[in-house]
């Protein structure tokens, strides 16, 4: 009624239009809030957009000219979100004369009403035209849907743009695969990122459009139930896929309306939120309520994955004419080839003997000419899922197929990625159910912990092919002496299997890898190591990230909890496909070195035995020595002795040879201090900075702001303070991009840091602000202290962010403390910082002193808190 009295004038049709759709969406909004099933809010919304434009369109469009209003995309389909795109064609006559200024001021009401329009002005043949070179814009035509008009020009563009010619079923279900891998590829062809995209991203609304369209195209059918109809689906699975379709709307439309725009990102700051609506609850500190939410978004996106590739296949088989010269032929008396895919030769087969459901990922792993598995099959799979139960589990020959899988040459990864894909890891592997589309509330864990299970497999067998050694240096190395890998993947099946339950998942995780291996025909050395490897995988990433490992006491008490070479040459490979299955960002050159430099320390000490633990002393003498050789056709010894002697001997077991004799050398050469030299590693992927000038209160806060100015990532920091009171600092960098310093960023922070120590001022910049994906992680820091020794041990806990060492630095400055070293782990976006420190007097901190830098501390890191 209140369109009905609106005019023609554009400011009045506008202000109409925008207060009648915010009306409308504030109804259904409360209709969603009260459950109102999701398939009639997106009908409705539709529905009422559509009384909109119409509204619109008969006040502005021009008057007998033959034109007609069409709705295409999604507004076609009569689906629509709070914040949907308004996807319009405006189709003309070839011979069309009239005043197109209405048709503008038509978009321009439609935008300012807040609908977002996207439009085309085009003829029957140019639609004809654009659809044959688009198969996009074909796709789009196939679900346009007549507003306004008479109808003519409609009908016609609808039978020129679904002639076979334009676009044969073969073809157009080609371009639209094509399309869909393409659209995969951009997110790496996982569903399981922490960040997900429910449009575009695999197994989301998108891949369930996908096959609409291919039914449609293909059958002629405007509704999913056609597939149902032409035994595609079983009716059970048609059930699934509408009940996946609206889990999946009713996450959008509660995004679109917490996002106040059209998001399809489930971006971490809506993630808490969206859990809130639908009712999930924090039940322990690891299985909070985002985290159950985000496994029910998982575990709908794996279903509607999972049919999307079943019923591809099955288009493809029929579809898909050039398959038929594949080749084809009996495998076995279970088993044949058909066209290039595995196929079943008895559909009652699971059902005589559910034992062929563990056997046909072997038959795959064995015949690498298989292309897949005919879709008909992968249905039988997913029926017969229920035949996997306890009696399966415990079946030795089911085992006995299950551990030759892992022992074979190829084919591992592949199989056991389908066997998830299928559902059958889950169902044999009952723990293993529990993590699938399990995910962790952090940005360290960029997948579910599922997919980054598989994908440290993944990562094991590239080691076991030598593949990728220019990002694992010596992976392939250390495997060669593997002899029994199959140990490596259980380890990795099993290790972070616990996860969410509660507990630690590493002692959790461990029995159930030994509740496992109980039924399987293995060595009992593999089995005892299988278990160690799960109750021990972290240890290798701790002791390398988190201690010093340059101390030989680190090295003496991890080669104890090691034990022997076999279980350091396993533990290693595992931590490195563990530690590069993370986050394609989290492993590097730098993660490369340094893990690497523990598993050759840690040997040295299994090699020399733990009745001749490695002896600090011995390890000086030797770097010294080795130091001296580098420096011996670069300085005198006199004088290289002369400043060995100011230092304390720690120095000479945190700095290596290299390091050493590299920052001596630019000491006792021709500059005086301060001396600042940076060079680029490229072998560890990183830069170092060494600084060396007269030491003053505020040095480090100087040289750390420089740091954030350039938007540089401290890895690590060697901070002492020589005997005559110079300080000798040596600072391992990455650029904002993860990289080395080029050279001309090498001379810009050399030239930077000793104009700030030439007037021995910090630079003080405004802070930065938080970036987006952290902000939904900033919570309060946890800050302790402890004496050590004649010095107070400072550790920091906390979310990392844009100028934190530098505000840290700042707080010691304000609060009169003094930096003596610093020791920098990162892990995603958790810092966990331990630096020593004194007062003024190089006395350990009182309790005043700590409760001062304490609350400098937290001024600076939890005032951020406020805004986020």
């Amino acid at each position: 009624d209140a369109l009905e009295a609106l005019g023609p004038d554009p400011g009045t049709l506008t202000r109409g239009l925008a207060q009648a759709r915010k009306t409308a969406d504030e109804q259904l909004s409360r209709h969603f809030a009260a459950g109102t099933p999701i398939l009639e809010l997106v009908n409705a919304r539709a529905w009422v957009v559509e009384q909109l434009v119409l509204a619109a369109w008969g006040r502005l469009a021009p008057a007998g000219g033959g034109l007609e209003l069409v709705a295409v995309g999604g507004f076609g389909r009569g689906e629509m979100h709070p914040h949907s795109d308004l996807d319009l064609l405006i189709l003309q006559p070839e011979d069309f004369g009239g005043d197109r200024s209405g048709l503008e001021s038509l978009i321009q009401v439609l935008w300012d009403a807040d609908l977002h329009p996207g439009q085309g002005i085009r003829t029957v043949a140019e639609c004809v035209e654009e659809a044959a070179g688009d198969v996009a814009v074909a796709t789009n035509l196939m679900e346009a849907r007549l507003l306004d008009g008479s109808g003519e020009l409609f009908e016609a563009m609808k039978t020129a743009t679904s002639a076979p010619a334009l676009w044969p079923a073969d073809e157009f279900f080609a371009a639209k695969m094509a399309e869909q891998n393409e659209r995969h590829a951009q997110f790496e062809d996982t569903a399981y990122i922490l960040e997900p995209n429910l449009k575009e991203g695999p197994g989301g609304l998108r891949d369930m459009q996908m096959i609409a369209w291919v039914t449609q195209r293909h059958f002629g059918t405007s509704t999913l139930h056609g597939l149902v109809e032409h035994d595609f689906l079983s009716e059970r699975e048609y059930q699934d896929l509408v009940a996946g379709r609206d889990r999946l709307w009713a996450i959008r439309w509660a995004l679109h309306e917490l996002a106040g725009r059209a998001e399809e990102r489930l971006l971490f700051e809506y993630q808490r939120q969206l859990a809130a609506r639908f009712g999930f609850e924090d039940q322990s500190d690891t299985n909070l309520g985002v985290e159950q939410f985000m496994q029910r978004y998982y575990r709908a996106v794996m279903q509607l994955e999972r049919l999307n590739e079943r019923l591809l296949q099955s288009f493809d088989e029929e579809l898909l004419a050039g398959r038929s010269g594949l080749p084809s032929g009996e495998l076995d008396e279970y088993f044949r080839m058909h066209h290039g895919y595995l196929e079943l030769t008895d559909e009652q087969a699971f059902v005589r003997n559910p034992g062929l459901l563990m056997k046909i990922f072997l038959i795959l792993a064995d015949h690498e000419e298989l292309r897949g598995v005919r879709g008909s099959t992968i249905r039988l799979i997913r029926e017969h899922l229920y035949l996997i139960d306890e009696e399966f589990r415990a079946d030795p020959e089911v085992r006995a197929d299950f551990l030759a899988l892992l022992r074979r040459k190829q084919g591992v990864y592949s199989q056991l990625e389908r066997m998830n894909r299928y559902g059958v890891l889950a169902a044999f592997l009952p723990p293993f159910g529990k993590i699938t589309g399990r995910m962790q509330f952090d940005l360290f864990h960029v997948y579910t912990v599922d997919q980054h299970t598989l994908f440290v497999i993944r990562n094991l067998r590239r080691f076991a092919y030598g593949k990728y050694s220019d990002l694992f240096s010596h992976a392939d190395e250390v495997f060669v002496r593997v002899e029994r890998p199959e140990v490596l993947y259980l380890a990795a099946l099993f290790h972070d299997i616990a996860k969410g339950r509660g507990g630690d998942h590493s002692e959790l995780g461990a029995l159930d890898a030994e509740n496992f291996m109980t039924g399987l025909d293995m060595p009992a050395e593999d089995k005892r190591l299988v278990v160690w490897l799960v109750r021990e995988h972290l240890l290798m990433s701790m002791t390398a990230q988190r201690q010093d490992i340059s101390d030989p006491e680190v090295i003496n008490d991890f080669a104890a909890r090691v034990g022997e070479q076999r279980y350091l040459d396993h533990l290693y490979l595992l931590t490195v496909a563990d530690i590069a299955a993370t986050s394609p960002r989290l492993w590097n050159s730098w993660k490369d070195s340094l893990v690497w430099e523990l598993y050759q320390a840690a040997s040295r000490a299994l090699r020399r035995g733990f009745e001749n633990p490695l002896n600090r002393s011995l390890i000086i003498r030797e770097t010294r020595e080795e130091a001296a050789g580098l420096l011996a056709d670069q300085a005198d010894p006199a004088k290289v002795e002369a400043l060995w002697k100011t230092l304390p001997d720690h120095v000479f077991l945190r700095l290596d040879a290299d390091q050493l004799a590299w920052s001596t050398a630019a000491i006792v050469g021709p500059d005086n201090p301060p001396v600042l030299v940076c060079r680029a590693l490229v072998d560890k992927g990183i830069s170092e900075l060494f600084v060396y000038a007269e030491n003053f209160d505020g040095l480090f806060a100087a040289v750390a702001r420089e740091f954030d100015r350039m938007h540089l990532n401290v890895l690590s920091a060697r901070v002492l303070t020589t005997s005559d009171g110079y300080s000798w600092d040596l600072f391992q960098l990455m650029d904002s991009n993860g990289q080395p310093l080029n050279a001309s960023d090498r001379l810009r922070l050399e030239q930077a840091m000793a104009a700030r120590l030439a007037d021995r001022q910090a630079r003080i910049l405004p802070p930065r602000p938080i970036p987006r994906r952290l902000q939904p992680f900033m919570g309060k820091a946890e800050i302790g202290f402890a004496d050590t020794g004649d010095q107070t041990t400072l550790e920091v806990l906390c979310t990392d962010r844009p100028g934190l060492l530098s505000g840290i630095a700042e707080a010691m400055v304000e609060a009169g403390v003094r930096l003596h070293d610093a020791r920098i782990a990162t892990f995603g976006q958790r810092v966990e910082d331990s630096f020593l420190v004194t007062s003024r007097e190089n006395r350990p901190l009182n309790a005043s002193q700590r409760e001062t830098l304490e609350k400098a501390l937290r001024a600076r890191l939890d005032a951020t808190l406020e805004t986020v």
